[in-house]
């Protein structure tokens, strides 16, 4: 903005005292720069805290549904297992879901054959959800999931896990900040059936909150 012409007839050297229109303009343009920090400040804050998801507890809808809820103290991650179908003895879940793991994730989307629970550990540190079924679950009920999955693709593996039987299992590893990568708590629902409710609720308090933090829409079908 142009300097102010000064007023005739002032000492030169002395500050001019600000108008009442200087002052609603200095007032406005704090407003507004501080609205601009808050809202840079708000979003900055959900991608850390929440990484997408909304965060809170869906044990309420899971068991609802006649679904079972574990919450167990996460493992630390690294990349100790040096195959892509190797194990770890750490695993404290099954499947897994948290703890040591492949460098390299699976690539998002669904399979009709089982994955790599080494690579998909992986995976759920970046905020995945792992969608599993049971050998003894019936085609019908993994059609459902399969139209369950296409509405909630991002961030998402499905496969088969035959030791799971008849159930299904969906798990997240979760982090409150994730500056503090090792306080985390593993989620580890299982179900007989699929409930559109009770699996939204889980992916709603749990996806996108891994202890390495990527956006959503890194996490696509046919990404790792």
């Amino acid at each position: 903005m142009p300097p102010r012409p000064r007023p005739h007839g002032k000492t030169p050297g002395k500050a001019k005292p600000p108008t009442q229109g200087g002052d609603r303009r200095a007032i406005l343009m704090l407003g507004i720069g501080g609205v601009a920090v808050l809202a840079i400040a708000a979003v900055a804050l959900a991608f850390t805290v929440g990484g997408g998801g909304g965060g809170g507890d869906a044990r309420a809808a899971v068991e609802a549904a006649g679904c079972t809820l574990t919450a167990t103290p996460a493992l630390p991650g690294d990349h100790s297992v040096t195959s892509p179908t190797g194990t770890s003895k750490r695993w404290n879940t099954v499947p897994p879901t948290s703890g040591p793991h492949y460098a390299v994730p699976v690539v998002y989307g669904s399979y009709e054959e089982p994955v790599n629970q080494a690579q998909l550990v992986h995976n759920l540190e970046h905020g995945a959800i792992a969608v599993q079924y049971g050998e003894e679950v019936p085609p019908a009920t993994v059609a459902e999931l399969r139209t369950f999955v296409q509405s909630h693709s991002r961030g998402t593996v499905l496969a088969p896990y035959p030791a799971l039987g008849d159930k299904i299992s969906l798990g997240a590893w979760v982090t409150k900040n994730p500056s503090k990568p090792a306080d985390g708590t593993a989620y580890l629902a299982k179900c007989t059936t699929v409930d559109d409710k009770a699996f939204a609720a889980f992916y709603d308090a749990y996806q996108f909150q891994g202890p390495e933090r990527f956006p959503p829409d890194a996490l696509l079908p046919g990404r790792s």
